[in-house]
């Protein structure tokens, strides 16, 4: 009889395994199938989102003017809490905000949730971020199916986990040296406030210190002039989000008065300004990111969301794609306003009055003189009147940060420097309108060339002189290869070799 019993007992657990791997084998056809299926390239949930950060910041800098700082640091943040929320429905990678969360079945981690939960992180980011867009993004919302109104923080279900990984990511950044709300010692209440104390050695009206940053009269647009402030100061303070602190990869100091060095890169630069051709003012122009800008971070999110198309990613692609650049260039700003500040070095526009000072040169004039002979106290950058120059220390230069940090991502990421993006523009367009050019085509082979395209743009526009530059996409290229390893460790592959 016992026998008997242990027979039906052994036929009942067979027809279980059976039946459950059967299950297994037809939920993983399915999901198999779902992946093969799933949405891509611009039709992916994350490269929709990453659209609308795009058309938010540039409505963030028509509203406050160019503040790539800060800019950079929304993108972050947004894409931190997008790749949390994703994360929790992948099989390997970890989260950086996002605790106490675990990891969802195996059965839930689909092409679906991670859209609900992907989506919700970056409405609520974006939100945050982006306040005075949060109708742009409730539409989009809606548009999709989702109710904008669901705050559930249930971390078993895609609507709460997305909107949990947003508020941790948020909760966690706000007293991270940023100044988002204007609350930090030494603060008056404004967003954003210096709280540093610093103040230039020069100002702009005395040259005291030749070695050291001046501020410059801009034009206002109506008849008057003004001379902006120092942008973020305190910038170098604000906590990494992947990097250890932001002197890790300090930079060595510039070239000074008095050394061959700076005579010839001061020199350099009145050169290639004299000789730009229309092609390198389209460069200028386009590196400088005119209408709608989206500052340095969101420049190289757009150049992400090309290779994107270019390669047809999956969500899973770009949400891990995105977070990489933008990690990068979050970090690479706090690494270079470390070196700006620490330095607090001149800028071309001073060194060029001290060095040809009564020297007759060839220079651009302004937008209606295009080049001349002018006397070198005369000279100027190849800009608009109204921003004439970057109103912040020279020593590094952020677009050659950034740049060369992103263009390093993203050859890292895709495992070849190979780009292949062109860009038809109108030389002049942004800088002398009534002296436009015919159209020309911009070329990107590679990350790199892209990179070092932006850097020498800033030389070339009379913002930096080439120490500037080198250093500067020396150091972006640091930031990137360390955030990489860091990169790996999160989406749970590890090192990887360079």
């Amino acid at each position: 009889m016992y026998g008997k019993f242990l027979k039906i007992s052994f036929i009942i657990l067979l027809f279980v395994l059976i039946t459950h791997c059967k299950n297994d084998k037809k939920e993983d056809e399915v999901n198999n199938k779902e992946e093969i299926e799933q949405p891509r390239g611009k039709d992916n949930i994350a490269y929709q989102w990453a659209y609308l950060a795009l058309e938010g910041t540039a409505n963030d800098t028509d509203k406050f003017k160019p503040r790539p700082t800060v800019t950079s640091r929304f993108l972050g943040l947004i894409f931190t809490s997008m790749f949390d929320a994703w994360s929790r429905y992948d099989d390997k990678a970890n989260t950086l905000y996002l605790k106490g969360v675990n990891r969802r079945p195996k059965n839930e981690r689909t092409i679906r949730n991670k859209e609900i939960a992907v989506s919700y992180a970056a409405y609520r980011a974006l939100c945050e971020y982006y306040y005075s867009d949060s109708t742009l993004f409730k539409n989009k919302m809606i548009k999709l199916g989702y109710d904008p109104d669901n705050t559930s923080l249930d971390p078993e279900t895609p609507e709460g986990i997305g909107n949990l990984a947003a508020k941790m990511v948020i909760d966690a950044r706000r007293h991270d040296g940023s100044n988002q709300y204007g609350d930090v010692d030494g603060s008056d209440g404004t967003p954003y406030f210096d709280y540093s104390g610093y103040t230039p050695v020069n100002d702009a009206d005395n040259m005291v210190d030749i070695n050291r940053w001046q501020p410059k009269y801009f034009s206002d647009g109506e008849g008057g002039k003004y001379a902006p402030g120092c942008l973020t100061p305190y910038w170098q303070n604000v906590k990494p989000l992947l990097l250890n602190s932001a002197d890790q990869f300090r930079p060595g100091p510039p070239p000074m008065i008095g050394s061959k060095q700076l005579e010839e890169e001061v020199k350099e630069v009145i050169e290639l300004q004299a000789n730009l051709t229309p092609k390198d003012k389209a460069l200028v122009e386009f590196m400088r990111d005119g209408p709608k800008s989206v500052q340095q971070a969101g420049h190289w999110l757009k150049f992400a969301q090309d290779v994107s198309l270019r390669d047809n990613h999956t969500l899973d692609e770009d949400i891990k794609m995105y977070f990489l650049i933008e990690s990068v260039a979050m970090d690479g700003f706090i690494a270079c306003w470390d070196s700006k500040m620490h330095y607090d070095f001149a800028r071309p526009y001073a060194l060029v009055h001290k060095y040809y000072q009564d020297q007759v040169i060839k220079a651009w004039g302004g937008p209606d003189k295009g080049m001349t002979e002018l006397k070198g106290q005369e000279w100027r950058p190849y800009s608009p009147d109204t921003f004439l120059c970057p109103p912040f220390p020279s020593y590094v230069s952020g677009h050659s940060t950034i740049s060369g940090g992103c263009a390093e991502a993203l050859r890292l990421f895709t495992g070849n420097d190979k780009f292949g993006v062109e860009v038809e523009l109108i030389p002049g367009a942004l800088t002398e309108p009534n002296n436009l050019g015919d159209p020309v085509v911009l070329e990107f082979p590679t990350f790199t060339k892209a990179g070092e395209m932006a850097g020498i743009s800033r030389v070339m526009g009379g913002y930096h002189i080439q120490a500037d530059n080198i250093e500067g996409l020396e150091l972006g290229r640091n930031v990137a290869r360390y955030n990489f390893k860091k990169y790996l460790e999160l989406i749970g592959e590890g090192p990887a070799k360079m």
